[in-house]
């Protein structure tokens, strides 16, 4: 868990929103079941077993049961390095199976037999599945901002995935489907057959849709700040924001492969008298991370279209600064650096979210340089020496990889006009007028400060 200074009052809130959102988890979790189309993969053990005959258990002491057992796993993963503060989710642990069993008694009134007419009855059991996930995904985005403990089914990957060093989305996915597989064996050594109410189409479903839609809530919640954190907390720390950063300017810039925008961004700091980041942060987030600079450089910025459907799709909703993987884990190192450059004094950053990163700063003018294909083609082609088709390619893969990026790590699309105040075609006015234009709009910057 990401240790942040924190407040006892803070903490004490963060706690007590815990609580309440984890009923929201429980219940999106209940509301899927009565779907009658199969548990999500985590409910798959205990819900099977809860429907044999002769083992006089609720789901939710099963769920807790199987809960104790991943606590136990992760302690004798990590260790040493499991956080004391998550024994924690022992209690939350029971907390769940006893919500558990409220929302499934809550919500039994919604399950849909299957003796209702299939033209009917099977659009509404879907529709029963998408809320329920719906309602699952929510509750584990709001999990996520309010960052404080979590269930032990998100807790197990995740050690599981520092613990053989693995990438923690791969992690996730066998952890679900093995989840599946011993619900399967359930089924099968206790009912004799296969039963699609047990493990059907809703698992199928559970696996992927509520990983997206945790991708479709997580930038919407930010609001959840003013019930995690006193009110005067979050005045003393928008104060100090505007101190800190009413003292520096700083001009980001986003650029479509080809475009010349890193010839524009090194220009525009030269004039300026700035320091220009972009390959530096590379080098820094190698020196902090232990890798090498090839490593970062290669996988910084580019995720491919097969990556980013990986990540949303196993999206556990856990912070970042949590996940092991290695493009959470530069994302976050880049963060930090791009912030303290911003504070350090007046610069020029390129590429790496600059513009999203410093988003809430009022003193960064965020630049988007673009450029026609051919334009780009004929650059690229002239620079790396090379053919247009291969040009072409690279052009197509560097900016797909940029633009996966950007959508994975802040929701919205790469090419947005509302995440820029500037936005530059460099093939209509070259490289020296996008000097001239940003300069114009740094100076117009400092005499309306």
């Amino acid at each position: 868990m990401n240790t942040v200074r924190r407040s006892k009052a803070e903490w004490l809130r963060r706690y007590l929103s815990f609580i309440v959102i984890l009923f929201v988890i429980a219940l999106g979790t209940s509301l899927s079941i009565r779907a009658n189309l199969g548990s999500s993969p985590i409910s798959a053990p205990p819900y099977i077993l809860s429907l044999v005959d002769g083992i006089n258990l609720t789901m939710g002491q099963l769920t807790i049961c199987m809960h104790v057992i991943f606590i136990l796993i992760q302690v004798i993963l990590l260790r040493r390095d499991f956080e004391k503060r998550q024994y924690a989710q022992i209690l939350v642990s029971f907390l769940f199976g006893f919500y558990t069993d409220i929302t499934m008694w809550l919500t039994g009134f919604l399950q849909i037999p299957f003796e209702v007419n299939p033209l009917i009855g099977y659009p509404l059991r879907f529709a029963e599945l998408l809320a329920g996930g719906a309602i699952l995904a929510f509750g584990i985005a709001c999990e996520v901002r309010c960052d404080s403990l979590m269930l032990a089914g998100e807790g197990l990957p995740l050690s599981i995935a520092k613990f053989l060093k693995r990438d923690f989305g791969k992690v996730k996915i066998c952890s679900d489907t093995s989840l599946v597989c011993i619900g399967i064996v359930f089924m099968f050594v206790f009912f004799g057959k296969w039963d699609w109410k047990m493990v059907g189409a809703g698992t199928l479903v559970s696996m992927f849709y509520v990983g997206f839609m945790v991708r479709v809530f997580a930038p919407h919640i930010s609001w959840l700040d003013r019930i995690f954190i006193p009110a005067d907390e979050r005045a003393s720390s928008v104060a100090e924001d505007r101190y800190v950063k009413g003292e520096n300017s700083v001009i980001t810039i986003a650029r479509t492969y080809g475009s010349g925008g890193n010839a524009v961004g090194e220009e525009v700091a030269r004039r300026l008298g700035w320091p220009c980041y972009n390959r530096q942060i590379i080098d820094s987030t190698a020196a902090q991370m232990g890798y090498s600079e090839e490593f970062v450089a290669e996988n910084e910025q580019n995720i491919s279209t097969g990556r980013l459907w990986e990540l949303i799709f196993s999206d556990s909703g856990i912070p970042a600064s949590m996940n092991p993987s290695k493009e959470d884990a530069i994302y976050v190192s880049q963060s930090r650096t791009i912030r303290s450059l911003a504070h350090e004094g007046p610069c020029v950053i390129i590429g790496r979210l600059g513009n999203w990163i410093l988003r809430d700063n009022p003193r960064v003018l965020r630049v988007f340089i673009k450029t026609g294909h051919d334009f780009a083609v004929s650059r690229v082609a002239g620079m790396l020496h090379i053919t247009d088709g291969e040009a072409a390619r690279k052009i197509e893969r560097v900016n797909t990889g940029r633009a996966n990026h950007y959508r994975h790590y802040t929701g919205k699309q790469w090419t947005d006009i509302n995440g820029y105040d500037l936005v530059i075609d460099t093939e209509r006015v070259g490289i020296e007028g996008a000097v001239e234009i940003i300069l114009g709009a740094v100076g117009d910057m400092k005499s309306r400060a």
